[in-house]
């Protein structure tokens, strides 16, 4: 892309009704524009990068043997009378009529929606277990939204939900979803540790939520700093393996770490002293097992070996796809910008011109830019008759994590100027080393 026929509405002046870093700079790099109270529209570098990160939460949940779908913004209540939670989900929750005056309801969550395909199409053990989930918009009438989109009413989530034979299985399901979470974040740059956590009005009594540590988190959080050194790495996982992902489990969550819903300051306590950390969280996901309180509520049998009918045994899975775009900028970023991890960036790395016009720079960016594409990659081109110092600072607010800087100087003897966003160091290459220091960067030669 090049920056000349991009649509890039970068803002020079901070928003003033953006009260932390993550709004503040997506509206400044023009990401999101505001079409009303948390509600936001996805301006393009915005939306590519919300897609990077639905893409890996699709490629990490299909690696685990779960199955995409997709299913409806609207429900009908009632569904949800069925379950009992029309009346108890709370004001979150937006009730509507249609034109024939059916209730309806703009879904905060698809549990009830779920259970009623799967108890449409599904009767034996033999199709167990199963696992199907879809990233959809779904919208909560926060009383006050603010922040962003890290607290708005309309948000995108990626929501999943297992259907087993017996709370055994679905306990294995309940640490697929962990492992396969846990990839998810760490491709995106994040280290979100599992908390022991409240259920909520999604029920149930294992669940944990994963959580970014940020001094903006909207959650206290009280944690073994041991908890910190855990990486999940390049790990080879068969999902299928029981010991192995319990085994995950076991290592992830048998240390301390809780919201402060759940914190006990007796076990807090048991901690070393140098140990023991207080922090704010930003919860990006979280996984419940809930038992059959949904599948006996709305009659989701299987037949069991011996003919027995026997309600399946369910968890609901969240990732907050939206959410993550703020929770990642809060987590990643200096007083210049947005310093993006090269799993979710938008574009592989920027080209800037310092001489738009002359001609063997020109020469030099087009050859760049070509070569880079060859390769798959996507760099952003500069391209644009403005000064070296605002080229500067527009690639710094929208965070590259490279930079390819061309000018005549550098030519003359060959090179061209690589630069790491997030350290800030500068190396001269030559055009062909730079190219082939980003391929290697992002994988695509060895």
């Amino acid at each position: 892309m090049r920056l000349s026929r991009y649509f890039l509405p970068v803002l020079k002046e901070i928003p003033a009704e953006a009260q932390i870093v993550s709004h503040r700079l997506m509206l400044r790099a023009g990401m999101i524009k505001q079409a009303q109270a948390g509600i936001y529209s996805w301006l393009p570098l915005g939306f590519k990068v919300l897609k990077k990160i639905e893409n890996i939460v699709h490629e990490e949940q299909i690696r685990a043997g779960h199955i995409p779908m997709l299913m409806p913004t609207l429900q009908s209540a009632d569904l949800w009378r069925e379950s009992g939670r029309y009346d108890d989900y709370g004001e979150e929750m937006l009730r509507i009529s249609d034109r024939h005056g059916r209730d309806m309801l703009y879904g905060p969550t698809n549990e009830e929606l779920i259970t009623d395909i799967f108890r449409s199409h599904v009767s034996s053990y033999k199709d167990l277990p199963l696992t199907l989930y879809h990233i959809q918009w779904k919208f909560r009438d926060e009383v006050r939204p603010r922040f962003g989109v890290m607290r708005g009413r309309e948000f995108l989530m990626k929501d999943g939900y297992n259907f087993d034979v017996d709370k055994a299985a679905a306990m294995h399901a309940y640490n697929r979803h962990l492992v396969s979470y846990l990839r998810s974040y760490e491709r995106m740059g994040l280290q979100a540790i599992p908390m022991r956590a409240d259920s909520g009005p999604i029920g149930g009594d294992d669940t944990h939520e994963f959580l970014v540590l940020a001094d903006t988190g909207e959650s206290e959080v009280f944690y073994d700093s041991a908890v910190t050194d855990l990486t999940f790495g390049d790990r080879a996982i068969d999902y299928d393996d029981v010991a192995q992902c319990q085994g995950i489990l076991e290592e992830f969550t048998s240390r301390y770490a809780r919201t402060d819903e759940t914190h006990d300051p007796a076990l807090f306590d048991q901690i070393p002293e140098d140990r023991r950390r207080t922090a704010r969280g930003i919860e990006v996901g979280q996984i419940f097992y809930f038992g059959t309180k949904y599948s006996e509520a709305l009659g989701a049998t299987v037949q069991t070996a011996d003919g027995a009918a026997v309600p399946v045994h369910m968890g609901s899975h969240g990732i907050g796809v939206s959410r993550l775009v703020g929770a990642i900028i809060e987590a990643s970023h200096d007083d210049k910008g947005i310093i993006w991890p090269e799993g979710v960036t938008p574009f592989h790395c920027g080209i800037v011109n310092l001489k738009q016009g002359d001609a063997e720079a020109d020469g030099a960016c087009e050859a760049l830019y070509g070569s880079l594409t060859a390769l798959g990659l996507e760099p952003l081109y500069d391209d644009r008759k403005e000064r070296a110092g605002g080229k500067f600072a527009t690639m710094d607010l929208i965070g590259l994590p490279w930079r390819i800087t061309v000018g005549p100087r550098g030519l003359k003897n060959g090179v061209v100027e690589l630069t790491s966003r997030r350290t800030g160091e500068s190396e001269e290459l030559t055009p062909q080393e730079a190219v082939e220091k980003v391929a290697r960067i992002y994988g695509v030669i060895d």
